[in-house]
């Protein structure tokens, strides 16, 4: 059983910057690739990013790529998500979410989510 805390959002201006954390229970951590999601009002919900068990291999959504990062610390049990140019659509609830597999997002647990505004 694994268990998401999310945390780092919150209201920022257009060209800004936020990072988001995502803190896991649970021994599984470090063997299994981890995902963040986003779901704007009225949206369904998107993948953002995703990351392998070791952090050696990453993935984005084009909407995002060279805009934000993601990585993990896996003596911390925490992904994080770096937003950078950040602009209004990126306005959503972020998600971050567990994998059943070590390499590829085939997400088995959700966190709670947390809101990131962007101001224009």
């Amino acid at each position: 059983q694994v268990q998401l805390v999310e945390s780092g959002g919150g209201l920022v201006q257009a060209g800004g910057s936020l990072r988001l954390s995502c803190a896991a229970s649970g021994r599984t951590f470090s063997s299994i690739a981890m995902g963040w999601f986003r779901q704007a009002p009225g949206k369904e919900r998107e993948f953002v990013a995703t990351i392998n068990w070791s952090g050696g291999s990453t993935s984005y959504a084009d909407s995002v790529k060279g805009r934000f990062t993601i990585s993990r610390d896996n003596a911390k049990n925490t992904v994080y998500l770096q937003m950078n140019s950040l602009t209004p659509e990126d306005t959503a609830v972020y998600y971050c979410a567990a994998s059943k597999n070590p390499t590829i997002i085939i997400v088995s647990h959700w966190g709670q989510g947390t809101q990131v505004t962007v101001s224009s």
